[in-house]
């Protein structure tokens, strides 16, 4: 629990965001532990690495073929020395980078344990943000 854990899940997370961006589908993959628990953002839950995989691979390539996404880290908090959960603002933007006004926004949060020096996701939900009104 020191600011070189903080700044090595910040560093996961921007991991997370190129992934995406760059549709590195194996990249994204290799974040997560095998027996992760993923909550996408349509509400479907995904059990185990195998069942992410075949999701991320069916749905990443593309997926930023009109538009992109950037996450910014909000608060990160330390369960145990070796279990983390790390907060972050999502924003799909448009591909000049400008956010999309409509079903553009998250709040993924991310459970990471570390086994030796190595973090990976091993549950996670990623959530929509609905404008009020």
């Amino acid at each position: 629990m020191t600011s070189r854990d903080v700044q090595d899940l910040t560093d996961l997370v921007a991991e997370l965001e190129r992934s995406q961006r760059q549709e590195d589908v194996d990249g994204f993959l290799a974040l997560f532990d095998p027996s992760a628990v993923w909550v996408n953002g349509a509400g479907r839950r995904l059990i185990g690495l195998d069942e992410i995989s075949e999701f991320t691979r069916g749905v990443l390539p593309g997926a930023m073929a009109t538009g992109s996404v950037d996450y910014d880290v909000e608060h990160v908090a330390f369960i145990t020395p070796d279990v983390a959960l790390t907060g972050v603002r999502q924003q799909y933007t448009d591909l000049d980078g400008r956010p999309l006004a409509e079903d553009g926004a998250g709040s993924p949060t991310y459970v990471w344990i570390r086994t030796g020096s190595t973090w990976r996701i091993v549950a996670g939900q990623n959530t929509a943000v609905i404008a009020p009104g």
